[in-house]
This record gives C-alpha cells, sequence and structure tokens, in this order.
C-alpha cells in the first residue's frame, strides 16, 4: 500500500518489526479522520438504484462479503498513537462483522424521489463509528417500478473521490452472470485478523519513524527539489501573487458560510453529456467549464431569491483536481489537489459566465495551481504530523474565503451491476466543512452526469433553488447554442 517510502505521507514503510501489517495514515488522510465531529461527518457516499426485483439481505451480504477480498481497508479500522504522537494506523479488526456494515431498510411503497432523499439524508447525516471499519452498505427496498437501492458511505479519510470510483467497480460487477447469487457456494472465509501493536509499539514506531524522518527526507529532496524549481510549479505555487490575492480580497455571498449543524438536505438534477457537447461545439470550453457555468447559473438564482444578487457577485469555489497516477489505481489514500474558481453569478449574459469560468480554468491549466498544490503537499509530508494536525485545523474552522465545493468524478461510461442487476442511477453526496453550507457533487455514469447538492439544514432551507438553477443553467446554453447553430 505504501511506494517506496512515500505515498502514504508519513515516509514509514507501513510494517512494524514482528510482521504484524500495518499501515500508517498520511498527513491529508489523518486531517480528514481527526477533523470529523457531530457536526462535520465527513464521509463520501453515493446513492444507488437498480433494475428489480430486489435481492434478498441474505444474498447482498455474500456479494459484499465475496468482494472483500479485493478490498482489505474494509476489514481495518484506526488506531490512534497515544498522546498523538504520531499519525494513527490502520490495523485489522478483531471483531468485525460484516452484518454490522451492511445493513437493511425500505422506504413506503412505492418510493419515489422525494422518499429516497429523505430516507438518504437521514442516514447520511450519521456519523460513521470510528472504532469500526468506517464503511457503510445500507439496502433500500420499496422504490417505485420495482427498483431498489443501496446507500455506500465510506470515510473520507479512506479514500478520496477518484479512488471511491476504483472501490465501487470493485464491490460492482462488469456483467450480469459475474454476480449471480450461488445457494451453493461455501461460505467465505476472511483471512484471521493480524495482531494489532501495542501503544508501546506505537510509540516506539512513531519516535523510529520522527528520528529517521529527516534521513529519509533527505534521499528524497533532490527530486522534490527539482520539482519545485520546475517553473511550472513555480507558477502553481502562486507566483502571481498579487492576482491571488486581490481575488481573494473580493467581497462574495456570506450568507454561504457560518456555523453548520449535524443535519443535511440533499437534492440532485441531471444533465446529459450530449447537452454538454452541443454547448462545447457552439461556445468552445470543456466539460468542466460547460458544468461549472451551469452551477454558476444556479449560484445566481438562489442569491436572487435571498436578495444579495448583486453586478459584481462572485461565488469563490474549491474544485479538487485528482492528482492519482495510473500506478495508484485502486490504492485506497486521498491523493487531491484543489484550485479556487470564482463562479461570476453576477453577470447576467450565460455567454460571457461561461467565457469567464473558461478563462479562470485555462489559467489554471497554463499556471499549474494543481500540481503547485501537490508539490506543497509532499514537501508538508517531510513533517507529517504537522501535516495531520494542519489538515485537522483548516477543516474544522469556519472560515469566509471559499463558498462552496464543486467536484467532478468521472464515473465508468459502461454498465454496472449488483447480483445481476443493472445499476441505473448513481448520486454523489460531498460532505461539509469549513463553514461550507453547500457542496455540489458531479458524477458521470453512461453518458449521464448527475449533480448531487449537500446542504446544511438550517443554512440551505432553499437548497432547492439551486438544483433547479443548475438545471436552467444547461436548458439556458442549450437554447443559446442552438439559436448560434
Amino acid at each position: 500500500m505504501t511506494d517506496g517510502g512515500g505515498r502514504n505521507g508519513s515516509g514509514d514503510d507501513g510494517r512494524n518489526r514482528g510482521g504484524s501489517g500495518w499501515e500508517r495514515l498520511g498527513g491529508l488522510d489523518a486531517g480528514f479522520f481527526f477533523a470529523e465531529s457531530e457536526t462535520t461527518p465527513l464521509h463520501i457516499a453515493s446513492v444507488t438504484v437498480f433494475e428489480g426485483p430486489a435481492p434478498s439481505y441474505g444474498d447482498l451480504v455474500r456479494a459484499v462479503l465475496g468482494k472483500l477480498g479485493q478490498v482489505p481497508r474494509y476489514r481495518q479500522r484506526v488506531r490512534t498513537v497515544p498522546l498523538q504522537l504520531g499519525n494513527p494506523v490502520w490495523v485489522d479488526d478483531p471483531h468485525f462483522t460484516i452484518l454490522y456494515h451492511v445493513r437493511h431498510t425500505a422506504v413506503p411503497r412505492p418510493g419515489g424521489a422525494e422518499e429516497l432523499r429523505n430516507l438518504a439524508g437521514r442516514v447520511l447525516s450519521q456519523r460513521l463509528d470510528p472504532a469500526k471499519p468506517l464503511w457503510e452498505i445500507w439496502l433500500v427496498e420499496g422504490l417505485e417500478r420495482g427498483r431498489w437501492g443501496l446507500i455506500t458511505k465510506v470515510h473520507h479519510c479512506v479514500v478520496d473521490g477518484i479512488g471511491g470510483v476504483d472501490l465501487l467497480t470493485a464491490l460492482f460487477d462488469l456483467s450480469p452472470e459475474d454476480g449471480r447469487p450461488d445457494p451453493d457456494a461455501a461460505q467465505v472465509e476472511l483471512p484471521r485478523p493480524r495482531p494489532a501493536p501495542s501503544g508501546a509499539e506505537l510509540l516506539a514506531r512513531s519516535a523510529r519513524n520522527a528520528a529517521t524522518a529527516p534521513l529519509r527526507g533527505a534521499v528524497r529532496l533532490p527530486r522534490l527539489a527539482r520539482r519545485l524549481a520546475d517553473p511550472r510549479t513555480l507558477r502553481g505555487l502562486g507566483i502571481d501573487v498579487p492576482r491571488v490575492l486581490g481575488r481573494l480580497a473580493r467581497p462574495t455571498a456570506g450568507s454561504l458560510n457560518g456555523p453548520i449543524g449535524p443535519h443535511r438536505r440533499w437534492l440532485w438534477t441531471h444533465a446529459e453529456l450530449a447537452e454538454i457537447r452541443r454547448v462545447r461545439a457552439a461556445f468552445g470550453g470543456t466539460v468542466n467549464d460547460v458544468v461549472l457555468a451551469a452551477v454558476a447559473h444556479g449560484f445566481r438564482a438562489l442569491l436572487e431569491g435571498r436578495g444579495e444578487l448583486e453586478p459584481g457577485s462572485r461565488v469563490r469555489t474549491l474544485v479538487p483536481v485528482s492528482v492519482r497516477g495510473e500506478d495508484e489505481r485502486g490504492v485506497p489514500r486521498n491523493r487531491v489537489s484543489g484550485v479556487l474558481v470564482e463562479l461570476p453569478v453576477g453577470e447576467e449574459d450565460p455567454r460571457r459566465r461561461l467565457f469567464e469560468v473558461r478563462v479562470q480554468m485555462n489559467d489554471v491549466k497554463r499556471t499549474h495551481q494543481a500540481a503547485g498544490g501537490e508539490a506543497l503537499a509532499r514537501l508538508a509530508g517531510f513533517a507529517p504530523t504537522l501535516m495531520a494536525l494542519g489538515s485537522r485545523y483548516a477543516l474544522s474552522q469556519t472560515q469566509p474565503l471559499v463558498q462552496t465545493v464543486v467536484t467532478n468524478v468521472p464515473g465508468p461510461p459502461f454498465p454496472l451491476y449488483v447480483l445481476g442487476r443493472r445499476l441505473v442511477e448513481l448520486y454523489p453526496f460531498v460532505p461539509l466543512a469549513m463553514g461550507v453550507r453547500v457542496g455540489v457533487a458531479v458524477f458521470s455514469y453512461e453518458g449521464r452526469l448527475t449533480f448531487g447538492l449537500t446542504g446544511d439544514f438550517d443554512g440551505m432551507p432553499d437548497l432547492g433553488v439551486l438544483a433547479s438553477g443548475i438545471r436552467e443553467g444547461f436548458d439556458e446554453l442549450l437554447r443559446l447554442a442552438e439559436a448560434a447553430a
């Protein structure tokens, strides 16, 4: 799970001298684990809907159990170091029970979109138990048209969005024939859990890791220095500081930031990739540019409804960017950087809004801001515990600089199956932190984009305005594209 002593962010090889396997959390992973609180559950999640009929609970349990060999992290829990003198470690859970993690529920028949959203909103507001492996899967029965669903939760300290797609494809099947239940199959035998380290072993290992960190850092320093000296990285680290500071100094919509409670509202809307391609053909840009322009229209409608919209209004959004290499596919950990984009919600002309988004995203690519963020993360990896504490502090504080998060995760263009039933809908969920009261997660599957909108229950009573506004943003651009054609 580590790569040359560096990819887990700690420089630790992840194993103690006795041969019992355990792996240390990287700085960002540990920050996500520590930053969680009663009002800030930090799991990423999805709701998937399948063709009927619903499988039995026992069949689903056996299907998930048969896949756990591909995802060892799902049988591990987080063990903290005494006095927090080092990053926590992953250890095998000696009391792992599949029935705790795979659960069963239902909505009143025939359950439509509203009933499913309400159920999912309650389930997704609940924290995962930090003393157990950090995931849950809920079987949901009672959906209309004979369909059924799965609510899947996994803590952000386990994996990021791209890694979550890798986990999804590992747990699901690529063919309807692959996962059909076999009543004659023998019960799956999981490996015996390896002994967990004692508190003294963790302290000793952390002390040794801290003592040898300078030496390991010296070995990696020439490579990191070359990377930091790269002109592209220097641009990404913010050579144009005045421009960046000027953007941060602009006033933004204050009502999108503030204290958040433990409960969530959750809605979704859709767009077709074919629609976005028509807009791109008319006005240029990328899929992500068009998506951000539509999201800007949604926030414009939201602020207009609140009486806060002005000609120069901006909504500053954090756009996560994956820095996961091809050799890191399927590895459970966070490999993500991020860039700041100002959504020009005060601009009335939708074409002009799209143009302004394109200019900013082109600037992000030209200056390699994501690469600069990754370089800073690797530099912080020389002091992983400090990085964990810094991430914990940043994620748990209310701040005024970022109003929302828009994360776009490309999913599989091919169909997925569970127990021979085809996946027909997937709705993503993004957690809230840093006093950000609303976030947008975008997921593509089989030519369709689904927007999952997470809002603080008290701070976002008008979340539906944002959802309908995003869809109206696509419709507006489509009308203009057809007129231009």
